[in-house]
């Protein structure tokens, strides 16, 4: 999944974005001054960068220019955050090089719906054609999957569920997450269904099922 930075000095609005976007199915990295985004941008460039415009120690907009000056992440895709109202403010960030703009005070749920809607307008990342990890290897274009490599038989929804649980490797994917991506509902009267899908899942892995780890009253990770 994409990954995401964002900077924004307070607190609570960057934790509430990092829960919003985390449950959305992306990776976040979240920082609170430009210093420290800038030292995570030196060693790998996100897909997005969600971007306050008042910072402690720069403006958003000189940040704005910064990136859009470096030939390796001028064509990063940028949403604007900020207080401000008037539309002239708007103007300067997207003059600058902005791709979008949000005003305080805003839903998550519009959050995620313009960080979608801008990754697929700039492409986003592509989603990888095989996924390995220590003996399983899942391929996207066969729509197959192998442990030590013997293909084992997976329904459509094992599939789903084992990509999903590949693409988030090490990390914790909430069982609200696995609903929505694989069955395409947040029910919670259907989380029996997933419980046995897991099970299954399990038992085709083999050996390889006991790394479909249960964090209790929080969903599942595979490691």
């Amino acid at each position: 999944m994409a990954l995401i930075y964002i900077v924004e000095d307070d607190l609570n609005i960057r934790e509430i974005e990092a829960f919003a976007l985390k449950n959305s199915g992306y990776h976040i990295q979240d920082f609170e001054c430009a210093k420290d985004f800038y030292a995570a941008m030196r060693e790998k460039l996100p897909d997005l960068v969600v971007l306050d415009v008042m910072l402690p120690d720069e403006d958003g907009l000189s940040i704005v220019k910064a990136i859009r000056s470096n030939p390796e992440s001028r064509k990063l895709p940028i949403i604007m955050v900020t207080a401000k109202t008037t539309e002239l403010d708007k103007v300067k960030g997207l003059d600058q090089g902005a791709d979008d703009y949000l005003t305080k005070p805003f839903g998550v749920m519009e959050l995620v719906s313009r960080v979608k809607a801008l990754l697929r307008r700039c492409g986003g990342k592509a989603e990888e054609k095989v996924y390995s990890l220590k003996g399983i290897s899942l391929d996207n274009e066969k729509h197959a999957v192998f442990v030590e490599g013997r293909q084992i038989e997976l329904t459509f929804k094992e599939f789903k569920l084992l990509q999903l649980l590949l693409q988030n490797a090490g990390i914790v994917t909430s069982r609200e997450m696995i609903m929505e991506r694989v069955w395409g509902t947040d029910f919670e009267g259907e989380s029996r269904t997933l419980d046995m899908h897991i099970k299954t899942l399990r038992q085709k892995l083999g050996e390889q099922g006991t790394m479909i780890r249960t964090i209790r009253n929080v969903g599942y990770m595979i490691e």
